[in-house]
C-alpha cells in the first residue's frame, strides 16, 4: 500500500496547490493521501485567512483523504522547526510511504546534498557559521554563506538556497535523516509566480497575491479551484474571515505593551538582543507595520519578527519548544476526512506511535489510554501542552472573526470533524475501543 503524505497550509488552496497535488498523485500513484496541514495560524507568522476546518473541508473536495492538524507549536516555527514537526507527525502514522513537495530548483541531488551536509555536526561548518552570524545577518543568510564556502560552490548555488520552497525541502530532507525515517521524498517543479509576490499574475498566482486580492475585494475567482472559491465565499458571507494580521493590530500592541523585558527572554526566539529591541520599539509604535519595521535588522526578518510575536501571545516557553523538537508531534489530530480516507485511519489506529485524535473532549480519556500502553511512543506533559497550544490558539483565532456573534470560545469542542462526501456535518465519533 502506497499512502502519499503532503505538507500543506492552504492558505489558501489554489490552482498551484491543485497542479501540486495532481502531479504528486502522478508520480507516486499513492492508494490514499494524507495532509498536514497548519491549523488557523501559519509558519510566515499571520493568521490563516480562513480557519482550519473551512481549509481542511477545501483540500478534501480536491482530492485528500485525510487532514490532520500541524500543532501551532510548529506551524509557527522557522523552517527547521515547521519541517521537523510535519515529518515527524507523517512518520508517527507508521502508514505515509512518500511525500512529494515543490522547490524552485527542482534539484533532488542538490537539496540531499545540502541535507546532508547539515546533518553532520562539522566544526569547520559551524566555526564558518559563527563567522557569517558576527557580520549581523540573519541565520538563514549566515548559513547559506557558510555552506557556500564550505562545499566550495559557485554563486548559483547560493542563489538556490535563497528560494523559500528549496530551503523548506532542505528542511524536510534533514528531518527524515534526523528521524532515520523510511519515508521516501520527491521533488517536483514548483509554478507560477513566486510566494511573495503581491499582484495576480496569471492562472497560479501566489496565495499572497490572492489573499492581498482579497483584502482589496478585487475578484480572485479564476486562480482557485471552483470549490475553493465557493467555501471561501461562503465563509465570508457567514462572517467568519477573512482575517488578517492587521486585523490583530490592536490586540498585539497593546499585548506587547504590557510585556516586561523579563518575560520576553523566557519565551522562545528572543534571543540575541530580540526581547530588548522589542521593549524599545514597542514604546513609540502606533501602528503593527510601524513596529514591525523598526524592529527590522539584516538579522532580525519580518517573518521571525512576526512569529516571535506570536511565541510572545502562546507563552512558547523554550524549555518546551525545545522538548518538542526533540520528541515530535505527541498526538495526530484529524481535522477531516473522505468515505475513503476513513478507511485508511481504521488502518492507521492499529501501527500509529501517537494517538489518533478525533474528538478533542475525550482528551484526558485517550491521554490515559494511551500511557497505559507500551505502543505509543508520548510524553504526558509534552503532550498537554502542545494540545492546550493548539486550543488556545483556535480562541484566540475566532476573537478576530469580522461577525462578533461567531466570536464563540470553545470552537475546537463544537466544531465537528469534516467528513466530505455525508450530506451534514456530523460528530466523528471514535470508536473506544479502537483509541
Amino acid at each position: 500500500m502506497k499512502v502519499l503524505g503532503l505538507i500543506v497550509e492552504y492558505n489558501p488552496f489554489h490552482n498551484g496547490h491543485l497542479y501540486h497535488l495532481n502531479k504528486a498523485k502522478e508520480i507516486v500513484k499513492p492508494d490514499f493521501t494524507i495532509a498536514v496541514m497548519s491549523g488557523n495560524f501559519c509558519q510566515r507568522g499571520e493568521p490563516a485567512i480562513i480557519d482550519k476546518f473551512s481549509r481542511a473541508e477545501i483540500a478534501l473536495k480536491n482530492g485528500i483523504d485525510v487532514v490532520f492538524e500541524l500543532p501551532v507549536v510548529y506551524a509557527l516555527q522557522d523552517a527547521g522547526g515547521f519541517a521537523y514537526g510535519a515529518i515527524s507527525l507523517l512518520d508517527k502514522l507508521k502508514t505515509v510511504t512518500d511525500i512529494v513537495f515543490g522547490s524552485e530548483s527542482a534539484d533532488k541531488q542538490f537539496i540531499t546534498e545540502v541535507a546532508k551536509t547539515l546533518s553532520i555536526n562539522s566544526k569547520e561548518f559551524d566555526k564558518l557559521l559563527k563567522k557569517e552570524l558576527k557580520k549581523g545577518m540573519s541565520f538563514p543568510n549566515a548559513r547559506k554563506f557558510a555552506l557556500k564556502e564550505f562545499l566550495k560552490k559557485d554563486v548559483n548555488f547560493i542563489k538556490k538556497i535563497e528560494n523559500s520552497n528549496d530551503i523548506l525541502g532542505i528542511e524536510y530532507v534533514k528531518s527524515i535523516l534526523k528521524l532515520n525515517s523510511n519515508i521516501k521524498y520527491n521533488v517536483i517543479k514548483r509554478i507560477g509566480a513566486r510566494y511573495n509576490e503581491l499582484n495576480l499574475t496569471n492562472k497560479y498566482s501566489s496565495a499572497t497575491a490572492i489573499r492581498n486580492a482579497i483584502k482589496m475585494d478585487k475578484e480572485f475567482k479564476e486562480f482557485v479551484p471552483d470549490s475553493s472559491y465557493e467555501i471561501l465565499k461562503h465563509t465570508f458571507l457567514k462572517g467568519k474571515g477573512p482575517v488578517f494580521l492587521e486585523d490583530m493590530e490592536q490586540f498585539i500592541l497593546t499585548f506587547l505593551r504590557l510585556k516586561r523585558r523579563e518575560d520576553l527572554k523566557k519565551t522562545y526566539s528572543f534571543n540575541e538582543g530580540l526581547d530588548q529591541r522589542f521593549i524599545n520599539t514597542i514604546k513609540n509604535s502606533t501602528t503593527l507595520s510601524e513596529f514591525l519595521d523598526n524592529v527590522k535588522t539584516k538579522r532580525f526578518t519580518y517573518s521571525r519578527i512576526r512569529r516571535a510575536i506570536f511565541h510572545a501571545i502562546f507563552n512558547f516557553e523554550k524549555e518546551y519548544i525545545d522538548f518538542s523538537n526533540k520528541l515530535g508531534v505527541q498526538y495526530a489530530r484529524i481535522l477531516g476526512f473522505t468515505r475513503k480516507g476513513q478507511k485508511l485511519l481504521s488502518k492507521i489506529k492499529n501501527v500509529s506511535k501517537i494517538p489518533i485524535i478525533s474528538n478533542p473532549s475525550l482528551k484526558d480519556k485517550i491521554l490515559k489510554k494511551a500511557l497505559s500502553s507500551e505502543k505509543f511512543e508520548i510524553n504526558k506533559c509534552l503532550f498537554n501542552w502542545q494540545f492546550e497550544k493548539d486550543i488556545l490558539a483556535s480562541n484566540i483565532y475566532t476573537m478576530f472573526y469580522p461577525k462578533k456573534t461567531q466570536r464563540k470560545y470553545g470552537v475546537d469542542f463544537r466544531k465537528p470533524i469534516i467528513i466530505e462526501g455525508e450530506n451534514e456535518r456530523n460528530n466523528y465519533r471514535s470508536d473506544r475501543k479502537r483509541m
